[in-house]
């Protein structure tokens, strides 16, 4: 028998053709995140949009992904796995077709909560899908190569959107996904084999995931506009309403159903608990760094979207060569014990970006802060997956995945409005808009330095909630 008809008959063999098309699929959602980080001054400057609209471009996206997630997932258990992955990919390729074509901002943001809607149907398939094809002493491996494919979106993403919006115009940064869409969505046709459906007997939550929407919600309007409006305006105000009564309603709500979003049950164990709660912290502190430097040498150095696109590159490198290796160390070290150092390392490179941040950085000290988090984020990324699913049953596999994904996520979200927030607090609302448009810089040295003044409370913000990443790794291993 050839080496070729072994590799694709095995199980092993299988186990790489399906992730090769998750990480293929990965990438197209990555790219799709990072090229807009870069490209959002040049589409806010073409479609005129203001700083609200230009934030809920990316949060509406990541806040839809959010709350779909773990819905969908049922959905995948009900009508088949394979079938939710080629539909979500279908969904996201046609939405980037059609928001090419948007003639305002607002459209744009409409369009992006489609594409949103069909991300959450392959990022809550991805996991699940790696977890089931790869024995158990394998899934490090198999993790590491996942998580590199986001970190090779992340090197490729900044370039790619940057060169696009400069050169062919702000609607190839929507365009460009399609090729690669149909292309993933062939492939996956080909390779993805078809399970049988779950249990029919699973229900869904939808009050739960009501309440999902109206908490995260309220709290990301809340983060989102209050430096626009202050903190006693309606808006703001309902926001934080929203959130707070959300919460305990959920909560409840979470204890008497029959098939809830959050299996608050799993929480139980001190373990598992520490893990999501590192994997969520981590989010919040690692989110918004290509965006924010991306938008720091437009705002305030004055670069081009090209030029910013390949100063954020380091972090990128180091994200996917750690994040390839951390499977392979994974046999000479824990998983956990991986997860702590990938989580330090990070804290360490966010430090470093925060005694450096001027107005005038010299470009060797950012590229060091970036090598540092990318480091940190390649190793902690598939080491934390792998720890926190090392031991569970086969049965349990897609509630977890399911669950650390919506942990992580909201991460995301909060991470986002949180630094969108602190980033622009000490400028004068009538400025917002320059500093998403990245013109700043070409207005008075003093608005320059006030833009510095937050990146320094934004950069402090995310180290700080990296040290709590970094305890809560730690307690994980002492609860082990």
């Amino acid at each position: 028998m050839s080496l070729l008809t072994l590799a694709t008959t095995t199980p092993i063999g299988q186990a790489w053709r399906t992730l090769s098309v998750v990480s293929l699929a990965s990438m197209l959602t990555g790219l799709g995140g990072s090229s807009m980080n870069v490209a959002l001054p040049e589409i806010a400057r073409h479609t005129g949009a203001d700083a609200t609209a230009a934030g809920w471009i990316l949060l509406g996206f990541q806040l839809t992904t959010t709350v779909l997630m773990v819905v969908l997932g049922r959905l995948a258990d009900l009508f088949g796995r394979r079938r939710m992955y080629l539909l979500g990919l279908g969904v996201y390729t046609f939405a980037a077709l059609l928001a090419g074509f948007s003639p305002n901002a607002w459209v744009i943001v409409a369009l992006r909560v489609v594409q949103a809607a069909g991300a959450a149907m392959l990022l809550t398939n991805s996991a699940a899908l790696v977890s089931d094809a790869f024995p158990r002493e394998r899934l490090g491996e198999g993790m590491g190569v996942y998580v590199a494919s986001f970190s090779i979106a992340g090197l490729i993403g900044p370039t790619l959107g940057g060169f696009l919006a400069e050169s062919l115009g702000w609607r190839w940064v929507f365009w460009f996904n399609v090729p690669i869409g149909v292309a993933c969505l062939i492939w996956g046709a080909l390779v993805l084999r078809a399970p049988a459906p779950g249990d029919r007997d699973r229900g869904l939550d939808l009050p739960g995931s009501l309440l999902v929407l109206v908490t995260l919600g309220g709290l990301l309007l809340a983060l989102s506009e209050f430096t626009r409006l202050g903190w006693s305006h309606p808006i703001v105000v309902s926001g934080l309403v929203a959130a707070v009564a959300g919460l305990p309603l959920f909560l409840a709500r979470e204890r008497r159903a029959a098939h809830p979003v959050v299996d608050l049950g799993l929480f139980r164990d001190r373990a598992f608990a520490f893990g999501t709660l590192a994997s969520f912290l981590n989010a919040v502190a690692r989110m918004g760094m290509v965006f924010l430097v991306a938008l720091y040498f437009q705002a305030v150095r004055g670069d081009d979207p090209v030029q910013a696109g390949l100063k954020v590159l380091p972090l990128a490198v180091a994200a996917m060569t750690a994040s390839v290796v951390s499977g392979f160390l994974q046999r000479l070290l824990t998983a956990r014990t991986l997860a702590v150092g990938g989580a330090a390392a990070t804290t360490c490179g966010l430090l470093v970006m925060l005694a450096v941040m001027s107005t005038d950085v010299p470009y060797p000290a950012v590229a060091l802060g970036l090598v540092l988090i990318g480091l940190g984020s390649g190793v902690f990324l598939p080491s934390n997956t792998t720890a926190i699913l090392d031991g569970l049953p086969s049965d349990r596999l897609g509630i977890v995945n399911a669950m650390r994904l919506m942990l992580q996520n909201t991460g995301n979200v909060v991470g986002t409005a949180l630094v969108l927030s602190i980033l622009t607090a000490p400028l004068p609302a009538a400025l917002h808009q320059q500093v998403f448009a990245g013109t700043l810089g070409r207005l008075s040295g003093g608005a320059v330095e006030q833009l510095v003044t937050g990146y320094r409370y934004a950069l402090a913000a995310m180290a700080a909630i990296s040290v709590l990443t970094v305890l809560a790794c730690l307690a994980r291993r002492r609860a082990t």
